[in-house]
């Protein structure tokens, strides 16, 4: 879809002002090429606050009297089992579509989403935050430059005292984060997915969840979320053969550090020795990581995809794969941690056992309370 003038501006209309939203907000609206006319959610409290930042907007409890406007794109900032019902509204109402994590509550809605934006020429994006994140950029770009050599395996750890949630665990909360960073990284699907977790506080919502993923080549990627830790942590550590890489988005600065540590194992007539390990104890790179805000990068490059009619980093096929591998783990979580085979997302699915069933209350459409980390 051509867009309309060079010299018009992006019409966007927010709805969801809990903890996400306002963050949103205040990036759109500093965007050039962007007008934020909108601003939808069922607290006018929440309302109230945003127009006295933002004295231009026009606020309102119905989503519906929003979509019924000139805008030309939704950005969606609710609770994940309202995303389904909000966007296809949207998408069916020819608007622009951006969604935060993750972009459905089973892979059936994000398959259908994606198809309807298809249909219709729309930009469906989803706001898996860290693909924007300069300090993943970089570590993609490592892996992918061979400097690690053959990658053997992935850790990651997403813990925080976090806010628990009555209708998610913590697995659908956190996790979507450290799928989309695996794939974009490691430029692959995981084809199995196993997950372990327990319910220490809430009965029936896992606050503590090890999720390990099987990536083509043979790569272990394991993943810890918790919402029950003392410590903060943010942290992606990747080994391979020739090098490691540690990726810590806490840190102030040097987010990227490199080792050139490492064993080697040299073979004696075809046969391995364990006498003859090598181990290497070089030094430590520090690359350079510009500093700029995730979600400046998201929401600009969500307003490029409509002005330049190009498909965004993660579109809505992105958000389908990351939707089925949460299915699949919450399946294994739920069973004693079996390992689930990835089947061919494109089959049907049913509602994931971690999110509890959508009501047709307007309240469920528009409570904008999701915490995101």
């Amino acid at each position: 879809m051509a867009w309309r003038s060079r010299d018009s501006k992006v019409k966007v209309g927010l709805v969801g002002l809990g903890y996400w939203g306002p963050k949103i907000l205040r990036n759109l609206s500093d965007l050039p090429e962007t007008s934020l006319e909108w601003c939808a959610d069922l607290d006018e409290g929440r309302l109230a606050r945003a127009l006295s930042q933002h004295p231009t907007l026009k606020t309102t409890t119905s989503y519906e009297e929003m979509l019924a406007s000139d805008i030309d794109a939704v950005v969606i900032a609710t609770p994940i089992r309202t995303h389904y019902r909000l966007a296809k509204a949207a998408l069916t109402m020819g608007k622009h579509v951006m969604v935060e994590k993750p972009l459905t509550a089973n892979s059936a809605e994000a398959a259908e989403l994606s198809m309807l934006a298809d249909l219709h020429d729309l930009r469906l994006m989803v706001g898996h935050t860290f693909q924007y994140n300069e300090a993943i950029r970089a570590l993609r770009t490592i892996v992918a430059s061979g400097e690690l050599g053959e990658i053997y395996y992935v850790d990651s750890a997403r813990l925080n005292l976090g806010i628990f949630q009555p209708d998610i665990n913590v697995l659908w909360d956190l996790a979507p984060h450290d799928i989309s960073i695996l794939m974009h990284v490691l430029q692959a699907d995981p084809i199995a997915v196993s997950a372990r977790g327990q319910t220490s506080i809430m009965p029936g919502i896992h606050d503590v969840a090890y999720l390990e993923l099987r990536f083509p080549q043979n790569i272990l990627a394991h993943v810890h979320l918790s919402w029950l830790d003392p410590c903060k942590v943010r942290r992606v550590t990747i080994v391979g053969s020739k090098k490691m890489v540690v990726c810590d988005d806490l840190a102030d600065v040097e987010k990227i550090r490199i080792y050139d540590k490492g064993v080697d194992r040299p073979s004696k007539d075809g046969q391995f020795s364990e006498l003859n390990l090598s181990y290497r104890y070089g030094g430590v790179t520090i690359p350079y990581i510009p500093i700029r805000e995730p979600l400046r990068n998201q929401c600009e490059h969500f307003i490029e995809c409509i002005r330049e009619g190009t498909r965004p980093l993660t579109d809505g096929n992105v958000g389908r794969k990351v939707v089925r591998v949460l299915e699949q783990a919450d399946a294994s979580l739920q069973n004693g941690g079996s390992r689930v085979p990835l089947f061919d997302a494109e089959s049907p699915a049913t509602a994931p056992l971690g999110v509890r069933p959508i009501t047709n209350g307007v309240h469920d459409l528009m409570v904008g309370n999701r915490r995101t980390y």
